[in-house]
């Protein structure tokens, strides 16, 4: 089952996707800011952060994949294998 965070992702146009991900970095960045000088009452906020992070990265290279060419799949699955060996 998916998480809500993915399903809203998953409602985001393009450049509102772009946005919240350039949005959530910028508040990573200041609550590690944040943890290094004074510290957080919940660290783990972190961890939940970096991880939406890691999601909306997800959905955007999903979009990515979905919108490339048969051509351009080819040519990617083929230096897939390359790296493979």
């Amino acid at each position: 089952m998916a998480s809500k965070k993915y399903q809203q992702l998953q409602e985001f146009s393009d450049e509102e996707l772009k946005n919240e991900l350039q949005d959530t970095e910028a508040q990573y960045q200041k609550l590690k800011f944040d943890h290094a000088v004074t510290g957080l009452d919940n660290p783990l906020v972190l961890r939940e952060v970096r991880r939406d992070i890691a999601r909306m990265h997800t959905e955007v290279r999903r979009r990515e994949l979905a919108g490339m060419s048969e051509a351009e799949l080819a040519k990617r699955s083929k230096i897939r294998a390359r790296r493979r060996k």
